[in-house]
C-alpha cells in the first residue's frame, strides 16, 4: 500500500494542519500495516520556490546576492527547517521512512523533473508566449493561480467618458453630438494601454443626456438596464434614445488620455454584463485574461507598459514613468483624465483582490514572456482519468473538475534563482529558444551529478552538448527556474517508481484541489496518460475554538509543541483530538476541545490499566480456556468484542475515524467499566487463584486487551511513559502483523 506524502514547504514551524495531515495519514498507514499490506510512505519535502527565498534572504540580498550565494543560503534555511519539521513528525508518532525521505532538491529529483519537463515539452504541452499572468510587484516574479491569496481589497473605481467619433449611422443621427462612452473601471492604471471598448450586441444601449441642458451637459452611451443603478451618479438626466448593441458595430473612439493617436474601436463581447458597470468595458489586453484573447483574435496591440517592479516603464509619457501603478501612478492617471474633463465620478470599491500568497501584497495583471503548461489541451483526458478514482468525501470531486475548467494554461516559468532551472538556451541574435533531446539529455545528465546549481556554475559551453560547443558564443542560457507547484506536481516521477508510477492514496487539505492534486493530476496525464492516484481524500482545515482563522494578529495560534511540552498533554491527546474529528470538515480546537479530549484518554487508559493489572499472573500458554469452557458472561463479552472489532475494521476502511472513536469511547465505560469489569470482581479478587471461574474470565481480558489495544494501535494512541506492558503488546501486534519486518518511527 503506497500512501503518497504531499510534501509540505520547508519554510517554518510545524503547525496544527501539520498535526491534522500526518496523524491522519499516519492512521491510515497503521490500519494497513495492521491488515498486513506491506507499507509504502516516504515522507517529503518541497524545498525551492520564492517561500524559502524569502525567509532565507533578507531583501538586500535579492539585489545584491550572486545567485549561487542566494541558492546556498536557501538550501542551508531548507535543510535546517526539515530537520525541525522532521523531528516533530516523528515526536508526534508518525510512522515512516524518515531516514530516506524525497527532497525536491535532490539531484536525483531534479534530473527526473526536468525529464519530465521536456516529455510535456515534447508533445506539444509545454510552450512559451507573451501573455497576461498574475505578477507580484513584490516578489518580481510571475505566480499561479494556487500562490494566490484572495482578500478584501479597496480600489480608487472611476468611470471614465470616451469620446465617441464615429457612429453608425442611424445612431448619430439620433444622438447628437458630442456623445462619449461611459465606462467603469477599478484599475485606471489599465487606461493606459487601452486598446478597444466591448459592448453585448445583445444588449440595449441608451444615449442618456446628463447634467443641465445649456450648461455642464454630457450626453453619454450606456447598457440601458444600468440606468436605475447609475441615477445617483447622473444627477440630474433624461434618455435621448435608445439603440440595440448589434448598431455599434464599426463605431469608434478617441482615446481618453492620448485625444491625437488614432482611433480605437467597439468590439463586442459576450462576456459584457450589466450586472455592474455600465455596459460598455474597458479592454487592455496586456492586462486582462478575457481583453488578451479579444485582443489576439482581432490583432489588437498587445504591448505592456509596465515593467517587473509594478511601475509604468520608458515607454509611456515623462510625467508617468517610474510611478508604482498600484499607487502614485493610479493616482497620475485619475489626475490627468479630471485635468482633460473626462472624469464622471471618483469612488472607493471594495471588493475581493489577489494578494501575493509570500509577500501580503497586491498582484496586477501583466503581459510578459513566460513558459506555460497547455492546460485547454489536456483538460479533456485530465477528466477522462478521474473516473477511475475514488474521491473521499465523493463531493470533492466537483471541486476538482471545476477548478480544471475554469482553470487557463498554467504559467510554470518564475523569474526567480531558488528552483529547478528551465533548461533552455536561447539565440543571442533572433531570440529562438534551443530545447532539443540532445540538449536537454546532457543538461538532464549534469543535474544528476552535480544538482541544479550546475546551471549557475558552468558556462553556457559546458551546458551545452559537445556537438555544439563551437556553437556556444551564438547562445545564452536561460534565467527562469520551474513553479514549485511544478516541483512537487512531478513527484510521482521520483517517488512511485516502484508502483507503476501511481499511487494507493493521496491525502492532503481542501486547498490541494487547486495545488498539488492537480498539479501532480496535469503533468502525469501530459508525461504518461493518467492519473497518479487511485484515490484521494481530502481534510478540511484547524480552526480555533470560535471558528475563527488562527493568526498571529488575533493571538489564536495554538502550536503542536505547546500542547505536548508546556501543557503537558503529550503527542497521545493531539493524536485522539485529529482521530475524533469529522476530518471532512473544518476542525476546531481549544484549550476546552483539549480537557475534554484528555479525559476521554483518561478513561480508555484507566480501562487498559485495568486489563493489565489483573492479567499479571496469566500466561496464555497455560491458563488459556477454551471457548467451550467460558462461562456464559465471559462468551457475551467475547460477541460484544467481535461486534466491536467488526464495526472498527469497517470504520477504519472507509475513513470513519471519528466514527471509530465514538465507538470505542461508548464500548470502554458502558460494556466495559459499567458493566463487565463491575460483575467480575469477585472472581477477579475473592476466587482462587488456579480457580476455573478466574481463569475464565482472565482468558475473556486476554482477548479484550489483544484486539482492544489492536485497535487503538492504528488509530489515536502511541501510549508512552507509564504503560510500557501495553507498549510492549501494541508493538509486538504490529510486528507480527508486518511479517516480522522492522518499521521506524517513534510510536509503535
Amino acid at each position: 500500500f503506497t500512501l503518497h506524502d504531499g510534501p509540505p514547504y520547508a519554510n517554518g514551524e510545524p503547525h496544527m494542519g501539520h498535526v491534522l495531515n500526518k496523524v491522519l495519514k499516519d492512521i491510515v498507514n497503521r490500519f494497513k500495516l495492521l491488515r498486513g499490506y506491506r507499507l509504502s510512505y516516504r515522507p517529503g519535502w518541497d524545498c525551492h520556490g520564492l517561500p524559502i527565498e524569502l525567509k532565507a534572504c533578507k531583501e538586500s540580498d535579492f539585489a545584491k546576492g550572486s545567485p549561487l550565494a542566494i541558492r546556498a543560503k536557501a538550501a542551508q534555511f531548507a535543510l535546517k527547517t526539515l530537520e525541525l519539521q522532521r523531528e516533530a513528525f516523528k515526536r508526534w508518532g508518525c510512522l515512516g521512512d524518515w531516514g530516506n525521505p524525497y527532497i525536491t532538491m535532490d539531484p536525483e529529483y531534479e534530473a527526473n523533473q526536468v525529464a519530465i519537463f521536456y516529455k510535456m515539452y515534447s508533445k506539444g504541452c509545454i510552450y512559451r508566449g507573451f501573455k497576461p499572468v498574475h505578477w507580484s510587484p513584490s516578489s518580481r516574479t510571475a505566480l499561479a493561480e494556487a500562490e494566490l491569496e484572495y482578500r478584501d481589497h479597496t480600489s480608487r473605481a472611476v468611470y471614465v467618458f470616451f469620446p465617441i467619433s464615429k457612429l453608425p449611422p442611424g445612431g448619430a443621427e439620433s444622438c447628437g453630438d458630442p456623445t462619449h462612452a461611459l465606462v467603469w473601471t477599478t484599475t485606471p492604471w489599465t487606461l493606459v494601454a487601452n486598446r478597444a471598448v466591448c459592448y453585448n450586441p445583445e444588449h440595449e444601449y441608451s444615449v442618456v443626456r446628463i447634467g443641465e441642458e445649456g450648461g455642464s451637459e454630457k450626453r453619454v452611451l450606456v447598457g440601458s438596464e444600468c440606468i436605475p443603478r447609475l441615477a445617483p451618479i447622473f444627477g440630474q438626466f433624461s434618455v435621448i434614445s435608445t439603440l440595440p448593441g448589434t448598431s455599434l458595430r464599426g463605431s469608434v473612439y478617441a482615446h481618453p488620455l492620448y485625444p491625437t493617436s488614432p482611433g480605437l474601436p467597439f468590439l463586442p463581447g459576450s462576456h459584457v454584463t450589466e450586472s455592474e458597470g455600465t455596459g460598455l468595458v474597458h479592454t487592455a489586453p496586456a492586462h486582462g485574461f478575457e481583453d488578451y484573447r479579444i485582443g489576439v483574435r482581432l490583432g489588437l496591440d498587445l504591448q505592456c507598459c509596465v515593467d517587473e517592479r509594478g511601475k509604468y516603464s520608458s515607454e509611456v509619457e515623462p510625467e508617468l514613468r517610474d510611478l508604482s501603478v498600484l499607487s502614485q501612478g493610479n493616482e497620475a492617471v485619475i489626475s490627468k483624465l479630471e485635468t482633460r474633463g473626462l472624469l464622471l465620478d471618483v469612488h472607493s470599491y471594495v471588493h475581493r483582490y489577489p494578494y501575493d500568497w509570500r509577500t501580503k501584497q497586491p498582484i496586477i495583471i501583466r503581459s510578459t514572456e513566460q513558459w506555460f503548461a497547455s492546460v485547454s489541451d489536456l483538460k479533456d483526458e485530465a477528466k477522462t482519468s478521474l473516473n477511475g478514482v475514488k474521491m473521499h468525501p465523493s463531493s470533492s470531486i466537483n471541486q476538482l473538475l471545476s477548478m480544471l475548467d475554469t482553470r487557463d494554461d498554467w504559467c510554470i516559468s518564475r523569474q526567480r534563482v531558488w528552483g529547478v532551472p528551465i533548461p533552455v538556451f536561447y539565440h543571442k541574435e533572433s531570440g529562438e529558444a534551443l530545447l532539443s533531446d540532445e540538449s536537454v539529455s546532457h543538461v538532464e545528465k549534469l543535474i544528476r551529478a552535480h544538482g541544479s546549481d550546475c546551471w549557475w556554475k558552468l558556462p553556457v559551453e559546458e551546458l551545452l552538448p559537445p556537438s555544439m560547443r563551437e556553437e556556444s558564443s551564438s547562445y545564452m542560457k536561460g534565467t527562469d527556474t520551474m513553479d514549485v507547484w511544478f516541483d512537487s506536481g512531478s513527484s510521482w516521477g521520483t517517488v512511485l517508481k516502484d508502483s507503476d508510477h501511481v499511487a494507493d492514496m493521496y491525502l492532503e487539505g481542501s486547498d490541494q484541489h487547486r495545488g498539488w492534486f492537480q498539479s501532480s493530476l496535469l503533468t502525469s496525464v501530459a508525461a504518461q496518460g493518467k492519473a497518479p492516484y487511485k484515490e484521494v481524500v481530502t481534510h478540511g482545515f484547524v480552526l480555533d475554538g470560535k471558528g475563527n482563522k488562527m493568526s498571529k494578529s488575533l493571538g489564536n495560534v495554538v502550536s503542536p509543541a505547546d500542547i505536548i511540552e508546556r501543557k503537558k498533554y503529550g503527542a497521545d491527546v493531539m493524536r485522539l483530538w485529529v482521530s475524533s474529528s469529522n476530518f471532512t470538515l473544518p476542525v476546531s480546537i481549544s484549550d476546552d476541545v483539549l480537557r475534554y479530549t484528555n479525559d476521554v484518554l483518561q478513561k480508555i487508559r484507566n480501562t487498559v490499566r485495568f486489563l493489565l493489572g489483573n492479567l499479571s499472573d496469566f500466561d496464555p500458554s497455560r491458563h488459556l480456556v477454551p471457548y467451550s469452557g467460558l462461562s456464559q458472561l465471559d462468551r457475551y463479552l467475547l460477541h460484544v468484542l467481535h461486534c466491536y472489532c467488526s464495526e472498527a475494521t469497517h470504520l477504519y476502511d472507509s475513513l470513519g475515524f471519528s466514527k471509530m472513536v465514538h465507538l470505542l469511547v461508548n464500548v470502554v465505560p458502558t460494556d466495559l467499566s459499567s458493566f463487565y469489569f463491575d460483575v467480575i470482581k469477585d472472581r477477579l479478587y475473592c476466587d482462587p487463584a488456579e480457580g476455573r471461574a478466574r481463569r475464565s474470565t482472565q482468558t475473556t481480558l486476554h482477548h479484550l486487551l489483544r484486539f482492544l489495544t489492536s485497535s487503538i494501535a492504528q488509530s489515536p494512541l502511541i501510549w508512552r511513559k507509564k504503560s510500557h506492558s501495553t507498549t510492549h503488546i501494541l508493538l509486538k501486534v504490529v510486528y507480527s502483523r508486518a511479517g516480522g519486518r522492522t518499521v521506524q518511527g517513534s510510536g509503535p
